[in-house]
């Protein structure tokens, strides 16, 4: 069923749902409401509806009180996109417990050190308890081996389940929670980690559900939409993505992201033929889409019934938009459709979203003036200078975002057009992280109680654009440089493996500091590599001005990302050996 684009009435009783005060609360609303609605996982041919949710989760949760988890235990997760992820999440909602969602490797190349990874994340979390689920289950064995054998147990989430259908004594360990407080603790989202080790950030299920009523309100959500998610669920995207859908009460889709990565093509044609209307993705994923499907009005493609696209995660290409936009226009994408958002782990994903019903809105600055000295001045987008920023709209419901001035002792708001930190503060923004040293991190939250994104942008008449982080800030000669105007220069030189590169910043022979530029090929012939490497440093010299930039080049795929396929900048100095 599709949704008109003109006009959108966010469903009450969705809203309702959200009113019941804990995860499990909401799903079993929404379960009495939509019980024979589905998810269904294509890429493994699985498929569950609401109520089986739900009583799966049921079973779980007495399941795991009679092993002895008690209320404000934290119990891993390890899965793949499968009806086990959500399934352990509902039950241990429903236990009382905070489920602990663990990154899947990205790779069979770094194993090593992706255990120290997962043991890590069970210390921080101090996690005693790890459920497998899915095709995941498989490899259980494995996993446990990056445990501390004697602290945490890792166990298959069927093998749980069977257990309670196998009807248990009741008795052996503790009863089920009459119900969970609101401000419990119900989720661990570990941050995607691309510019530090990966921080436990700590929701409650009052977090939670103000997140999701921000999303569903934000966009208008409704029974008659149909959700599409190919994000990995461990992600916050794609966790809260799916699970405003589900508490919605449409029906959804979850594809792997393996499916998606592979055959973008396929996956646009499936999720329209299943009448999908919601999709988030990174930005990424929208330049896929234009490589695979360049033509989609001779592909017989109708995009028309497509009416939101968010577009976040990751910092918004005008480009990428752009491109997007001229290829799917014809086949009937709305601009409207595309969404541009910012959002975090720490906000239960959404805190600004564009008004509903507006196309893109991007504006071009001056590159230098922005960098080094902190203001947007406008120029003509064909300006040798410009850089485009995308607006990412306004806060959501319950929301409230300030830019803070960065010079030293700075406290009060930046005017508009200077970049400062993005600061947040509201319902669904978390109370503190989970470290090794068990306190929250000194700096986290300002004197009077915001929270600090670490990320740098500015506001012009209370729309939000983002410019950078501000770890990877990147300072030659005392004079600032963001590493996404140097990339954007390098992606497109001829040989550039899919314009994967990035910018960093090094310590060159003498000690001081320099700009570095590493990107992917496969080129391997020498000449040809030689060619590559004078390509990037002129075009990155000649749009920033800098002589002295250093270019690398490894193989296709080798740059370090995070769990959600952000590139590691500030990982690629160790990470990635030079070629």
């Amino acid at each position: 069923m599709r949704v008109s684009l003109d006009e959108v009435v966010p469903d009450t009783t969705a809203a309702a749902a959200l009113a019941a005060g804990s995860v499990h609360g909401a799903l079993a609303a929404v379960a009495a409401r939509r019980p024979a609605v589905r998810i269904d996982f294509p890429s493994s041919g699985d498929s569950l509806s609401y109520r089986e949710l739900v009583e799966r989760g049921d079973a779980l949760a007495a399941a795991l009180a009679r092993g002895g988890v008690r209320p404000g235990a934290r119990v891993g997760l390890l899965s793949e996109n499968a009806p086990d992820f959500l399934v352990a999440l509902a039950g241990v909602s429903r236990a009382g417990a905070v489920t602990c969602p663990l990154p899947l490797p990205t790779s069979t190349r770094d194993l090593t050190g992706y255990a120290a990874r997962l043991a890590r994340a069970a210390a921080v979390a101090d996690i005693g308890l790890v459920l497998v689920g899915g095709r995941t289950a498989r490899l259980a064995s494995r996993f446990a081996a990056a445990f501390d054998a004697g602290a945490v147990r890792v166990v298959t989430v069927t093998e749980y389940t069977a257990s309670a259908d196998a009807g248990a004594d009741a008795d052996a360990g503790g009863p089920l929670p009459d119900e969970v407080p609101p401000g419990a603790p119900a989720l661990v989202q570990f941050t995607s980690g691309s510019t530090a080790a990966p921080k436990g950030v700590l929701l409650t299920h009052h977090n939670i559900l103000a997140g999701l009523a921000a999303i569903i309100d934000g966009v208008g959500l409704t029974e008659n939409d149909g959700g599409g998610i190919w994000l990995p669920l461990f992600h916050d995207m794609g966790l809260f993505g799916t699970l405003a859908g589900i508490l919605t009460g449409m029906p959804m889709t979850v594809w792997s992201p393996a499916g998606f990565v592979k055959d973008p093509a396929g996956w646009l044609t499936d999720f329209l033929r299943r009448g999908g209307s919601i999709a988030p993705m990174p930005n990424f994923a929208y330049d896929y889409l234009a490589d695979a499907v360049p033509a989609p009005v001779q592909a017989g493609l109708d995009l028309s019934g497509w009416r939101v696209a968010f577009n976040g995660a990751e910092p918004v290409s005008p480009a990428s938009v752009d491109r997007f936009l001229a290829i799917f226009g014809p086949a009937g994408f709305s601009p409207a459709a595309m969404m541009p958002v910012y959002g975090m782990a720490e906000a239960t994903l959404a805190v600004t979203f564009p008004p509903r019903g507006r196309a893109p809105v991007s504006r071009w600055v001056d590159r230098d003036l922005l960098a080094r000295r902190g203001i947007a001045v406008d120029v003509p987008p064909d300006d040798p200078a410009a850089r485009g920023l995308v607006g990412v709209g306004r806060p959501v419901r319950a929301m409230n975002v300030r830019v803070t001035g960065t010079s030293p002792g700075a406290t009060g708001p930046a005017p508009d057009d200077q970049v400062g930190e993005i600061q947040i503060r509201g319902e669904a923004v978390t109370g503190g992280y989970l470290t090794e040293s068990g306190a929250v991190p000194a700096d986290a939250f300002t004197a009077d109680g915001w929270l600090r994104t670490g990320d740098l942008g500015l506001l012009r008449d209370g729309e939000l654009f983002v410019t950078g982080r501000a770890k990877e800030m990147i300072i030659v000669r005392g004079v600032n440089y963001y590493p996404h105007d140097a990339e954007d220069a390098a992606r497109d030189v001829p040989g550039v493996h899919r314009r994967r590169c990035v910018a960093y910043a090094d310590i060159a022979p003498d000690g001081t500091e320099a700009m570095t530029v590493l990107a992917e090929t496969a080129l391997e012939d020498d000449a040809a590599r030689d060619l590559l490497t004078t390509g990037i440093r002129t075009a990155v010299g000649a749009a920033l001005g800098l002589a002295e930039i250093a270019v690398h080049l490894v193989g296709p795929d080798a740059l370090p990302r995070t769990s959600s396929g952000k590139f590691q900048r500030l990982a690629a100095r160790d990470a990635v050996p030079v070629a």
